[in-house]
């Protein structure tokens, strides 16, 4: 097994890198290493870690769903009104219908047969949409109406209501349909339960989510249990996926609805603590991701995919472009969406995977006529949808999204933190290079580091030089030399480099007022729209401006 792991998360991360190098997303790697190292190719993934791969797959989706939960905002959601709710069950639903009416046509299935094959394919990948929404959030692309958030919360219930339906139909196809008594003499078959259990999901998967948020808020913030961010990432990761195994064995609540709910009342009832765990379970997601997608790939049945292409390829463009299209349109009837943003409904809420690995081959482990068949298409709708869409969200975002500010109370900023650093051959230049390291440190930073050469020094540049590299050694630093208006310069290259902070140094004892008159400082400080903060030579606190 630990051989297993070592191929796992080595060629996985390093071809996923080699594919983003190649303007493909890092998925699509893991996916063929996936298909490479499984039973398929070279099987070199031990059998014990591919039976165990459906609760690792679970862990998973539970760090990439509890992900999402910290990412929504309540603002938009309420600004948005009905449509997360319509994008939940109608893209969904009228996916899963127009795949049952395309297979009885196609494939000759009866329509029960059809819906469950609809079931698997309508289904949404949070593995691919959750970190896509997630980092258009974080880059402000959509969230003026709250798009990404509205379409995290669709995926979630749509999810919910499809594997419900899945349920329902494999236990009828199977002959196990029964019927429940009520008090009073009252029968209900199981379809006529359905509605009833779908808001029995949704109602106790949120009161659940939200009675488990605030439990994680007593524990960590208020008594204190835990010392450090990593300990607070643990305890949450613990409660979530708790919640997981509990709905799996008692069936009465979505596991996975209440551990996004979870992270959205969170960032409610406690902002900060929501905050560290977002940054904690960012990094739970670097190895979750490579995990999840390489045991996607092992997993798919490449054999039983040749008989297939064809009519399965058709079945879910049918889906898609016809079902799951006019989903869309009735979801965002009468809201502020444009055309464009509408538009992009289509690589921004159609990748599949995660379900379709879960469940793909149900039917054909519980004997279900067409089940082999059911297995290859649901393999072909990861092939095709989960590169598609993780390529398509970043890539028609910018053409067909407005951009608007970030929350960062809502969402991690995507974006390289840069300092400058502006010194000269003086003394002073120690200071400002210890203030821009601290700050480097405690914000994960580059440095640029600029000296505007005013007068021939080689003996005074080279001593700087060596400065900066002893009181930089463990920050990724840049060192640079130019000539001209040393303000100017300073502004200028601050600009170009799209840094976050300016750091310089100031002289003298005299009043401020005096000090600034005619210095470089000033003239900074007049012409940066960059924050910048100036260093004493005497070791007095820090003035930010």
């Amino acid at each position: 097994m630990l051989e297993s792991f070592l191929w796992i998360l080595l060629v996985g991360f390093f071809v996923g890198q080699i594919a983003r190098q190649l303007k493909s997303p890092a998925l699509v790697g893991m996916i063929l290493v996936g298909i490479l190292l499984g039973p398929q190719v070279a099987d070199v993934i031990s059998p014990n870690v591919l039976a165990a791969s459906d609760a690792l797959r679970k862990i998973a989706v539970m760090v990439i769903l509890t992900k999402a939960g910290l990412g929504l905002d309540r603002e938009k959601l309420v600004q948005q009104g009905t449509v997360a709710l319509r994008l939940g069950f109608l893209p969904a639903a009228f996916e899963a219908v127009a795949i049952a009416l395309a297979a009885m046509w196609i494939l000759k299935f009866d329509f029960p047969t059809g819906l469950l094959l609809g079931c698997i394919i309508g289904a949404e990948s949070p593995a691919v949409i959750v970190p896509g929404m997630l980092r258009l959030k974080s880059l402000g692309w959509g969230i003026a109406k709250g798009i990404p958030d509205a379409i995290l919360t669709g995926s979630a219930l749509s999810d919910v209501l499809l594997l419900l339906v899945f349920s329902l139909l494999l236990n009828f196809l199977a002959q196990k349909a029964a019927e429940v008594t009520l008090p009073f003499g009252l029968t209900l078959s199981a379809f006529q339960l359905l509605p009833f259990q779908i808001i029995c999901q949704i109602v106790l998967g949120v009161m659940l989510g939200w009675l488990t948020a605030q439990i994680l808020v007593f524990l960590l913030a208020r008594q204190n249990w835990t010392q450090n961010a990593v300990q607070d990432t643990l305890v949450a990761a613990s409660f979530a996926l708790l919640l997981v195994v509990v709905a799996e064995k008692f069936p009465y609540f979505s596991g996975y609805l209440a551990v996004m709910a979870i992270g959205f009342f969170l960032i409610s009832f406690d902002a900060p603590l929501a905050r560290r765990l977002r940054h904690g379970f960012d990094s739970l997601w670097i190895i979750a991701e490579i995990v999840l997608f390489v045991l996607l790939g092992a997993s798919i049945q490449l054999q039983v995919l040749e008989k297939t292409l064809l009519s399965g390829l058709l079945i879910l463009a049918i889906g898609t472009l016809m079902g799951r299209a006019l989903g869309w349109y009735l979801s965002t009837l009468g809201s502020n969406w444009n055309w464009g943003e509408r538009l992009f409904l289509l690589p921004g809420n159609s990748a599949k995977a995660t379900v379709q690995a879960a469940i793909g081959a149900i039917p054909l482990a519980q004997g279900i006529q067409g089940g082999e068949t059911i297995l290859a298409i649901a393999a072909l709708s990861i092939l095709v949808t989960a590169p598609i869409g993780a390529w398509a969200i970043p890539t028609f975002a910018p053409k067909l999204l407005e951009r608007g500010e970030v929350d960062p109370t809502k969402v991690a900023i995507a974006r390289r933190i840069v300092l400058l650093a502006a010194v000269d051959t003086s003394p002073l230049a120690t200071q400002v290079l210890t203030k821009a390291a601290d700050l480097a440190r405690r914000s994960d930073s580059e440095v640029i580091v600029l000296h505007v050469i005013r007068t021939t020094d080689p003996q005074g540049l080279e001593h700087l030089r060596s400065k900066v590299q002893r009181l930089l050694a463990d920050i990724r630093h840049k060192f640079i030399t130019t000539t001209g208006s040393v303000p100017e310069e300073i502004v200028r290259f601050a600009q170009d480099y799209r840094v976050a902070e300016i750091v310089m140094g100031k002289r003298g004892h005299q009043p401020w007022n005096q000090v600034l008159v005619g210095s470089v400082s000033q003239a900074v400080l007049e012409s940066s729209p960059i924050p910048v903060i100036l260093v004493e030579d005497d070791r007095l606190p820090v003035l930010p401006h």
